[in-house]
């Protein structure tokens, strides 16, 4: 994505976000991939409403294999290549997809001497979509980074997207803060890097929390509670405060 590179001596700090489930409700891009799946499905396979069980499947817990049970469902025994349509049809979708609102209220107004940036995981034509639905080019993000650019070895909780943010800003590690939702792999990097890490537990994510002993990671269910909990942090000690924390395992050799 481009880049609006700013002036490096008039930044104190970078806030980097994750996207999915953390400026906005990935449910709501499944829902919006779904009902393309069916619109397409109802024109090349001649299959009505196909959008109407997938959508009750996804809300009622299945996970993976929606499209062969919603094919079962309405009796469709068509091209073995089918599934994989679908799936394309679903990652080059225009989404429909908007910001939380909480997003949209920090991103109009910027922290004094503060860059913004993304880091994200997923196929990358797919992630490309989602921040220009969601007008993320529009609103002065400094830096968007699909980790996917590199291929899939450099998915979280791979460090390489969070070294060349790093290096774009040319800040210390300090002065970083990354803003995610997936314990399984959001935080290791960045916090080995020595960034502060923050979760967002924001309703109806996909996504659980997964808890245990590591890394420590503060917690908020808004991005309104941001600035509050960043500042927990005092920059020339480095000390935290020791309420509202979780903790977060971190794999041998990350």
């Amino acid at each position: 994505m481009k880049a609006f590179r700013p002036r490096m001596q008039d930044l104190d700090a970078v806030l980097v976000f994750d996207l999915d489930d953390t400026l906005y409700l990935e449910r709501d891009y499944v829902e919006s991939g779904l009902r393309a799946v069916g619109a397409w499905a109802s024109q090349q396979l001649a299959i009505p409403d196909l959008a109407d069980p997938m959508l009750h499947l996804f809300r009622t817990g299945s996970r993976g294999h929606i499209f062969d049970e919603a094919l079962a469902l309405a009796g469709y025994r068509g091209k073995p290549d089918v599934i994989s349509r679908m799936l394309n049809v679903y990652r080059q979708h225009s989404p429909r997809i908007a910001l939380a609102e909480d997003a949209m209220r920090l991103l109009a107004d910027r922290p004094p001497r503060t860059g913004f940036a993304i880091i994200t995981d997923g196929y990358r034509d797919a992630q490309k979509r989602k921040l220009r639905a969601l007008g993320l080019t529009d609103r002065r993000i400094d830096l968007a980074i699909c980790t996917d650019r590199w291929g899939r070895a450099a998915w979280k909780p791979a460090h390489r997207a969070f070294n060349y943010v790093q290096d774009f800003f040319g800040l210390p590690s300090a002065a970083f803060c990354y803003v995610a939702d997936n314990m399984d792999k959001d935080f290791q990097a960045p916090s080995a890097l020595g960034w502060e890490v923050i979760a967002i537990d924001r309703p109806n994510r996909l996504t659980q929390q997964i808890c245990g002993n590591g890394q420590i990671v503060r917690e908020i269910v808004t991005l309104d509670d941001l600035d509050r909990e960043w500042m927990l942090k005092t920059p020339k000690t480095g000390k935290i405060d020791s309420g509202n924390i979780i903790h977060v395992n971190v794999p041998d050799g990350i």
